[in-house]
């Protein structure tokens, strides 16, 4: 799941049906690649825009940057 995740965040055009087999095979229904694949572009997105913006984390955030 996470290496799906990274894949969508730093090469999604590279993600490919066999990804998606492979997470079917570790038991996630369709339902659950679904839910991985919007909560990944989700992050993506709001993450893009704050960075656009120059957005800065909150103190008690910074734990969870890079």
């Amino acid at each position: 799941m996470l290496a799906y995740a990274k894949q969508l965040t730093l090469a999604p055009a590279s993600a490919s049906e066999t990804d998606i087999e492979i997470l079917r095979r570790l038991g996630f229904s369709d339902r659950g690649v679904l839910e991985i694949n919007l909560s990944s572009a989700y992050m993506n997105f709001v993450n893009r825009v704050a960075l656009g913006l120059g957005v800065e984390s909150e103190e008690s955030m910074t734990p969870f940057t890079r």
